[in-house]
């Protein structure tokens, strides 16, 4: 068995997008030959979707994470609320995402509340630890990532790297695969970039896939991810993002 690495990760889990994440998840399963992966929970989705009482969701949250799958803390509200006050801020998360960089201009007080609330909640959910945190697009500020180094999270992530936040030790470097359905030019850039990493990128020790229930409604995309799950599957073996933040700590032993 390869001791190189595959990350599987399902964004965007919320009581709206229930139905594509299990759709997602068996199309992963299938292809990447698992049963578990990581899902990544916005807690209270463009302020008008939260979790904190809907009994379905959380029961349905609980039974995933119960079967194997890794449940991991997403933004809070995936709504970025704070760029306008930096022109920088705006044109970065212009360029990467619709309005959806949450933790791109937040300050260090504001990131800290959301990273603990989400946590707590979601560990309430589950019975069990929330060992990471994705930022919706993953894009991070300074305020962010000061925030992180205090919030007691194993690892987080970001378009190039798993990092620990509390060392600023990089757990594993390389791009991540993802895919992209809000253009037909952004649609056409991700098909390419995933044909030609899940083929460069397998001699890569640790390698990442992220989904997005949008991904669904697309044959294109949904082809593309079978594909490139099922090339990958034959060079790296399907593990938990906890894997990799472990032989971390240990190599700081």
């Amino acid at each position: 068995m390869s001791a190189h690495r595959l990350l599987l990760s399902i964004h965007d889990v919320t009581p709206h997008t229930v139905a594509e994440v299990e759709t997602l998840h068996a199309h992963l399963c299938e292809h990447a030959q698992v049963h578990a992966m990581a899902l990544l929970v916005v807690p209270h989705h463009w302020n008008s979707t939260p979790i904190a009482h809907d009994v379905r969701f959380k029961t349905w949250l609980r039974a995933r994470h119960d079967a194997g799958d890794e449940i991991i803390l997403h933004g809070w509200s995936h709504r970025d609320e704070v760029s306008a006050r930096s022109w920088h801020a705006r044109l970065r998360g212009r360029a990467m995402t619709a309005g959806e960089g949450e933790f791109l201009a937040l300050d260090t007080v504001d990131a800290l509340r959301r990273l603990r609330d989400g946590r707590a909640l979601l560990e309430d959910i589950i019975g069990s630890s929330v060992p990471g945190f994705v930022a919706p697009a993953w894009l991070y500020g300074p305020g962010a990532h000061a925030a992180l180094a205090q919030a007691g999270f194993d690892f987080a992530e970001d378009h190039f790297r798993v990092w620990a936040p509390q060392t600023g030790n990089v757990l594993a470097r390389s791009p991540v695969i993802t895919w992209a359905s809000r253009s037909p030019s952004r649609m056409i850039s991700s098909l390419a970039f995933a044909a030609t990493a899940r083929t460069l990128l397998a001699r890569v020790p640790t390698v990442r896939i992220g989904v997005h229930p949008g991904d669904t409604g697309q044959l294109r995309i949904m082809d593309s991810i079978r594909r490139t799950a099922r090339r990958l599957r034959t060079s790296h073996r399907p593990s938990r993002y906890a894997s990799i933040a472990a032989v971390g700590a240990s190599a700081r032993l």
